[in-house]
């Protein structure tokens, strides 16, 4: 006879049985593009059931609450936005970045906006969060500042190497705040030439075509 434990064990994999990988990647995109559109307290499972034609009691049944789907939409669609980025120098890698991040601008940073007082209240949530969209920017970035160590760009016990990622990230957070409007390409590459890579003992090299401080 199996022990409560066990009937307890067992219940999460048969309620999580019935939706395949394809199906739920469709449901956590629909999760996510709801969250950017209206934000987290407008967020509904049965807006969800609706934007997705899936029934309610399948989500449900499936995730148990709406906090647990977000969950488990932001980890079942992480992916990071610099991984791929290494131009060779420091400068040129903040500044594709700063490309990067006006690409994804009404994905990644609404999302973050979105989430960012319900995560506060949910330590669920809020660990998702960070280790989905915060963490493995840091860490991309936190490279490239490595990178420059060793090709010798920057000493390595320079005291502003270790606060890049949180500059450039933290005015992503800040400029929606203070203005209204996303950090875009022109005003985080004006910022990383003004702010970040004097901080960091480097030239600022000359702005890129069409770039201004606007």
């Amino acid at each position: 006879m199996p022990s409560p434990g066990s009937a307890q064990e067992s219940a999460p994999a048969s309620r999580r049985s019935k939706i395949t990988p394809e199906r739920a990647q469709e449901l956590y995109t629909a999760v996510l593009d709801l969250l950017r559109e209206s934000g987290y307290d407008s967020l509904t499972m049965e807006g969800v059931a609706s934007r997705t034609r899936c029934g309610k009691s399948t989500l449900y049944r499936q995730w148990g609450s709406k906090p647990e789907l977000v969950v488990a939409a932001l980890h079942g669609t992480r992916r990071t936005l610099f991984s791929d980025i290494d131009t060779g120098s420091l400068s040129g890698d903040l500044r594709e970045a700063a490309r990067v991040v006006d690409a994804a601008s009404g994905q990644d940073t609404a999302l973050m906006h979105a989430l960012s007082h319900a995560a506060l209240q949910n330590p669920d949530l809020l660990c998702a969060m960070r280790s989905t969209l915060i963490a493995p920017a840091i860490t991309a970035i936190d490279a490239m500042v490595e990178r420059a160590v060793r090709r010798g760009e920057i000493a390595a016990d320079n005291p502003a190497a270790e606060y890049v990622a949180a500059q450039v990230l933290g005015i992503m957070r800040a400029r929606p705040l203070l203005e209204g409007r996303y950090a875009d390409d022109a005003f985080l590459a004006r910022f990383i030439e003004c702010a970040v890579l004097p901080a960091l003992g480097l030239p600022v090299p000359p702005p890129a075509p069409g770039v201004s401080g606007t």
